[in-house]
């Protein structure tokens, strides 16, 4: 292949693609994103902040990395705002 032909397809490839980024394309992009940075997020903070009685922060540790979205969203909504009570 000579080099302009490959530039031409690389080319035509890459306005292709930035073309049709939106709408549903771009709400995956976001929560494909979002759902690792929210994992890592709530994983830092279990490990950092969770009490060490008993086995809660292992047990929320692994339900966080273990089932990323799910554990992360229940840890966010059920754990955290009850830690934030009792450490007042």
């Amino acid at each position: 292949m000579s080099l302009p032909i490959a530039t031409a397809l690389i080319g035509n490839g890459l306005a292709s693609i930035s073309n049709t980024v939106g709408g549903p394309d771009l709400i995956f992009l976001l929560f494909s994103l979002l759902i690792p940075v929210l994992t890592i997020w709530m994983a830092i903070d279990c490990a950092l902040n969770e009490p060490s009685t008993g086995n809660d922060k292992i047990v929320w540790l692994l339900i966080i990395l273990m089932v990323p979205m799910f554990g992360a969203l229940s840890y966010l909504l059920i754990r955290r705002p009850r830690r934030s009570k009792i450490s007042r």
